[in-house]
């Protein structure tokens, strides 16, 4: 099967600078991946190469099958971009926002009228259709630009932080839409976060740190690969347990949740955890390992 996007040891620069330092990354038809990293670490760099928008310094970019250097054109008729900054023209219309689109990828006039009435009743924009952009709240406008990027029907969909500003009840629906889809039309969708919450809606994670790919997989197997389960203590007083664990060796730190102490096997050493410990300890748990232990523990590292 061809991939949707196959990245093969991808550098872009800016000047003397390495934004994107030999990453590699593919996804299949059909999958959500997330690049999840810090503002500045790349992940903007690597969309926009991808969607032809930048030019590769060094390695090799194919968009189901059409290299991205060779084939720009082929290429972009299979991508669609959703920016972070919105783009959309506020004075005009929804629909004669979509049209404008149409026209900007040859669509001819009668498939387009049937893709824009597919795409406004698909993302719930069909009774505004008329209605000035600038009149639209926030997730709308956004659901738009989704719409919008899906007018051609591309089969990879790229979105660069999404859901920045948007409430959460608004995040969620857009997230709902992406969703959809991948299951329904097997729209590839790959998008840039720096939210650890919306990371874990994906496949697959790339996690993108100084220009690197520092990790990939999907959030289940990332998690256990970490084999960072670790030991929650409630005791009479944390910060004094926490004390007493680091002076006894162990990785501990106290916070709201209690005394959390990280360690090989901690559920085998448990009663080891307890006996270095003077005051009463009122409760044991384990806690499994979150993607957020993956991002700091590969970040930091």
């Amino acid at each position: 099967m061809t991939p949707a996007f196959d990245v093969r040891d991808l550098e872009v620069r800016y000047g003397g600078r390495i934004a994107v330092d030999g990453v590699s990354l593919r996804a299949r038809p059909g999958e959500i991946v997330a690049l999840l990293g810090p503002n500045g670490a790349g992940k903007s760099t690597l969309l926009e190469a991808l969607s032809t928008a930048v030019a590769p310094d060094r390695g090799r970019i194919e968009v189901f099958g059409h290299d991205v250097t060779a084939e720009p054109v082929a290429a972009r008729r299979r991508i669609g971009m959703v920016f972070q900054e919105q783009t959309l023209d506020v004075d005009l219309p929804v629909e004669r926002n979509l049209w404008f689109h149409a026209r900007l990828f040859g669509l001819p006039r009668t498939r387009a009228r049937s893709r824009i009435d597919e795409v406004l009743e698909r993302f719930g924009l069909a009774d505004r259709r008329r209605d000035p952009v600038e009149e639209l709240s926030g997730g709308l406008a956004r659901r738009l630009e989704i719409a919008r990027a899906l007018l051609h029907s591309p089969g990879l969909l790229i979105l660069d932080e999404p859901t920045t500003g948007l409430d959460p009840e608004v995040r969620r629906a857009v997230w709902a839409d992406l969703a959809r889809l991948r299951d329904d039309e097997r729209v590839t969708v790959l998008y840039a976060t720096h939210y650890l919450a919306e990371a874990e809606l994906a496949d697959s994670v790339a996690i993108i740190h100084n220009g690197l790919k520092v990790r990939s997989g999907a959030p289940a197997v990332l998690k256990e690969e970490l084999a960072a389960t670790a030991l929650i203590l409630s005791t009479s007083d944390d910060e004094a347990a926490a004390a007493e664990l680091v002076h006894a060796g162990f990785d501990a730190s106290s916070g709201p949740g209690g005394v959390l102490v990280r360690c090989a096997r901690p559920e085998q050493r448990i009663a080891e955890v307890v006996r270095a410990v003077t005051v009463p300890v009122t409760e044991v748990a384990l806690r499994e390992p979150s993607l957020d232990d993956v991002y700091f523990a590969t970040t930091e590292a």
